[in-house]
């Protein structure tokens, strides 16, 4: 056996983390590292907020589970509090951010059903897209990295390129139930996609009897500075799956619907366990007491853009290693030049901890929270890894 009785998925780093402070985990021996990852942009409010820490143990002491067999108060809250920041009228909670695309695809699909058209059934997606790992999110995402080895595809998913709006229109036909994209690609390189074309995507599904799904499970709950990051556009969706970030690392996702789309999901067409537990429904509900809090979105934009700044003077310093810089908010991204593994090592071996991307893109996405100092910090630490690759590249070029 393997020193490990854990599966063989993950490719970990050698570094165990005893715990966190805002922006910063610290190891049992006492290194400290800044966290420009956030669990892969979940630890919306940093480590150990002392708001949500409070909701947990308070609701830990009172209740963990019922089931959704009975009332569920802290939902109705949470629901309601989502519903009248969103688009949206309906919203059923799930415990993660496949669970919330699966929700939405099979509304999606139950929609058309109830509205004697089932051969309605597949959805158009984006070519680079991530929507999770289960047989159908997979499919839905179209990535080959993904799905081999798993059997056939799950069939009812068509992948077109993003911003090709003709190859959109000709993928759409009889059997099209919905369209699904990722307001900015995360997984796929922090790639945003143009208002312009969201705008054609509603436009094209208002046309053809179409359900627009959106895709925030890495982009909402304040990630760019808006609550979800469609809001910049103005362009609303029909159904909206999300997660990460609206737990502030409490496993919990949710898909959010109009009233008539939701109205597809009757008694017995879909169900969840442990969606909707009141210890989730205590931490989401304390994550929006901070997000939604007067000026809390207002930071957001302006750390974002402080930083994405400095991120841009700091690529135009370093043209052997970095490309551009992309995203908004507290989304970003730094296209490499070197293979993106180079510089996320180099930037973990500088006390930095980022997550890389398609595109060979590397992912700065820190906590919401992060001051200007930390920020920084951050640019401080970046700066040695740079500096390290480049080194690297002097003597790799001299031997």
């Amino acid at each position: 056996m393997s020193a490990t009785a854990l599966f063989g998925n993950y490719a970990r780093s050698e570094l165990a983390f005893d715990h966190g402070e805002g922006v910063w985990l610290v190891t049992a021996d006492g290194r400290r590292f800044l966290d420009c990852g956030s669990g892969v942009a979940v630890n919306a409010l940093g480590h150990s907020h002392p708001h949500l820490v409070k909701a947990l143990q308070e609701q830990a002491g009172k209740l963990w589970h019922v089931s959704n067999l009975h009332q569920s108060p802290d939902g109705e809250r949470l629901a309601r509090r989502l519903c009248e920041a969103t688009f949206a009228e309906k919203v059923l909670f799930v415990n993660s951010g496949a669970e919330a695309m699966e929700a939405a695809i099979k509304c999606a699909r139950r929609y058309h059903y109830d509205n004697g058209q089932p051969e309605r059934f597949h959805i158009v997606t984006f070519e680079g897209a991530f929507h999770g790992r289960t047989i159908a999110t997979i499919a839905a995402g179209g990535q080959a990295k993904y799905m081999e080895g798993f059997g056939p595809k799950a069939p009812g998913f068509d992948q077109v390129p993003v911003g090709d709006i003709d190859a959109l229109k000709a993928a759409i036909g009889p059997q099209t139930a919905a369209i699904a994209i990722e307001p900015i690609q995360g997984e796929g390189g922090i790639r945003e996609i143009p208002a312009e074309f969201l705008r054609a995507v509603r436009k094209l599904c208002d046309e053809n009897g179409l359900l627009l799904i959106y895709d925030e499970i890495q982009t909402g709950v304040g990630r760019t500075g808006q609550l979800f990051a469609h809001q910049w556009s103005g362009v609303e969706p029909d159904l909206m799956a999300i997660a990460k970030g609206i737990g502030g690392g409490f496993p919990m996702g949710a898909c959010l619907a109009t009233a008539e789309t939701a109205a597809a999901l009757a008694p017995g067409t879909h169900g969840t366990t442990f969606g909707g537990n009141p210890l989730a429904m205590a931490v989401g509900n304390a994550v929006l007491d901070v997000v939604l809090s007067d000026g809390f979105l207002e930071d957001v934009r302006r750390k974002g853009l402080s930083f994405k700044q400095k991120l841009a003077g700091f690529v135009d310093s370093h043209p052997a290693v970095l490309g551009e810089v992309r995203g908004n908010g507290l989304m970003l991204g730094l296209k490499c030049v070197v293979p993106v593994g180079d510089f996320v090592a180099a930037a973990r071996d500088a006390g930095l901890l980022t997550v890389p991307a398609g595109e060979n893109v590397v992912r700065i996405m820190p906590p919401l929270t992060m001051s200007e100092d930390e920020i920084a910090i951050a640019m401080e630490r970046l700066e040695v890894a740079a500096l390290a690759i480049e080194t690297n590249l002097v003597e790799g070029a001299a031997g």
